[in-house]
């Protein structure tokens, strides 16, 4: 089974809700379980609370924490894990890395391997851009739905 047949396989899943598969043949076994949905709750406003009578003043020595500068609000792109295993950022231990962050990508572009059940998954990217973060370290283990990289749209 390669990347794209798991990815049709967890889409049909999300499509249909089905909430657990296995799939067994001769080589594997897997087992796809997803848990319910989170909902997000807003919670109720508190009253706002009356200003001191006589706010004590700060210490001259100490440092006031200055504000960021607004940055324009720059929106990137996820990839995430499709499936869970080790994250490899490269072919083989000596080999340069498939991308490092500032490079451009294209769509179908290898990033990185994801190793399941001793199969190595390529995971491409599904869009044009800008590597902007590398959010996992080499030979880490990661989840189903992990995000790996933020890349930039280009």
């Amino acid at each position: 089974m390669n990347v794209k047949e798991l990815k049709s396989i967890l889409q049909a899943l999300q499509d249909h809700e089905v909430s657990e598969l296995t799939l067994e043949t001769p080589d594997y076994k897997l087992t796809v379980k997803r848990g319910p949905e989170v909902q997000y709750v807003q919670a109720p406003a508190t009253p706002p609370q009356p200003a001191p009578q006589n706010p004590p003043s700060p210490a001259p020595e100490a440092a006031q924490p200055k504000p960021e500068p607004k940055e324009e609000a720059v929106r990137y792109l996820e990839v995430k894990a499709p499936i869970v295993g080790t994250f490899y950022r490269a072919p083989s231990p000596e080999a340069e890395p498939y991308v490092k962050e500032g490079d451009r990508v294209r769509k179908g572009q290898v990033l990185c391997i994801i190793e399941a059940m001793k199969l190595m998954n390529e995971i491409e990217s599904e869009f044009d851009g800008v590597v902007r973060k590398i959010l996992v370290n080499n030979a880490e283990p990661v989840e189903y739905g992990q995000v790996l990289f933020l890349i930039e749209p280009a």
